[in-house]
């Protein structure tokens, strides 16, 4: 992570799942970074997207930990006890797409909301956990809908924040990151023991990914090998 500064600080959200707590513990690792903040429903402060609220408060009380020059959200649902991703439209149903898009894009959106504004304003980076399955232009294969979908409006979200957060920080970089099949629960029921990365191998992918950004990539959609991915 040359392209930070020495000390540099880092702040995981969604950091009790299986991405999450692997930055956290790469990151603590590494030599110049300084400081690792990890929140997730549990930590306190607490984030959950299931109460807005929580978000905007972990914001206001680890604040003063900051500027960070890096933020990191890893949270995120592929599916719950009570559904998989649909195989076909007659599957659709309301609460399924609701709590889909609640996790994938309404909380993310509301984490670039209320933490963009502690990011360090010389060299920071906010990197939002997305899916290639997300990219309207890739998908041939169809199915997924809830995940494929909210995975775009969280796209969307990112690129027009992006746009803003320009305005008031030019040297501030946010971007959508894939992180590709990792072999976590959330791959589990998909082979992603068989065909996944460990969640080390892929944070250390990313981390070279993120590490090579500069302003001018702001608004991008990347995977994990430095690939720009289409919308």
């Amino acid at each position: 992570m040359l392209s930070f500064p020495p000390n540099f600080k880092v702040l995981v959200i969604g950091a009790s799942g299986a991405i999450g707590s692997a930055f956290v513990d790469v990151l603590k690792l590494h030599p110049r970074c300084g400081l690792v903040e990890s929140l997730h429903r549990h930590s306190e402060p607490s984030v959950d997207f299931d109460y807005e609220s929580s978000i905007a408060e972990a914001a206001q009380k680890i604040s003063h930990k900051g500027p960070f020059n890096l933020i990191i959200n890893a949270a995120g649902l592929l599916y719950t006890p009570r559904f998989m991703p649909e195989k076909k439209m007659a599957d659709l149903h309301y609460d399924q797409m609701i709590e889909t898009f609640q996790a994938n894009a309404f909380g993310p959106a509301m984490i670039i909301r209320h933490f963009s504004s502690i990011l360090d304003n010389e060299r920071s980076v906010m990197a939002i956990l997305s899916a290639k399955v997300g990219s309207i232009e890739d998908n041939r294969l169809g199915g997924w809908y809830s995940y494929r979908a909210s995975k775009a409006a969280l796209n969307m979200f990112i690129k027009t924040a992006s746009i803003e957060i320009k305005r008031s920080n030019p040297e501030a970089v946010l971007i959508a990151l894939h992180p590709g099949t990792v072999n976590s629960k959330l791959s589990e029921p998909f082979k992603g023991a068989q065909i996944g990365r460990a969640p080390e191998v892929a944070v250390k992918d990313m981390l070279g990914v993120i590490d090579k950004l500069t302003a001018a990539d702001t608004g991008q959609f990347f995977s994990y090998n430095g690939e720009k991915l289409p919308w």
